[in-house]
């Protein structure tokens, strides 16, 4: 009995996997919604969104590092960054917030699959405006 329901686990997330891949394909900021799940626990994308773990989020895109959310307690490493955040920035940061940015208080990466991590990208630069 438990290796049927192995089965059945283990077939329920190749299927959710598969799906997620066939969303990214055809609706990057969909699939990217679902990757923000995991995100949501520290931070918030609306207007007016309270700061949680980390900063609110909303009108990331065009801002400097360290200036988004104003009442945010960035660490003194984030604010000294001194970059504006764009894709290629935000990329680079998901991938390796300490290795980007040392001393950052961000310790949560961004899934290691640059198609997931660009989907979560595209969701945020629409819901962030």
């Amino acid at each position: 009995m438990k290796t049927v329901a192995a089965f059945v686990l283990v077939g329920a997330l190749m299927t959710t996997s598969s799906a997620l891949a066939q969303t990214q394909a055809t609706d990057p900021v969909a699939a990217g919604q679902r990757v923000f799940l995991a995100c949501k626990t520290c931070h918030s994308l609306e207007a007016g969104g309270k700061d949680g773990a980390g900063p609110n989020l909303n009108g990331l895109f065009g801002k400097k590092a360290g200036t988004v959310s104003k009442g945010f307690n960035y660490s003194p490493a984030l604010k000294a960054y001194g970059k504006v955040w764009d894709e290629a920035t935000l990329d680079a940061y998901l991938t390796n917030p300490a290795k980007t940015v040392p001393g950052t208080k961000m310790v949560t990466r961004a899934p290691a699959d640059p198609a997931r991590r660009a989907a979560l990208i595209a969701y945020l630069k629409s819901a962030t405006r």
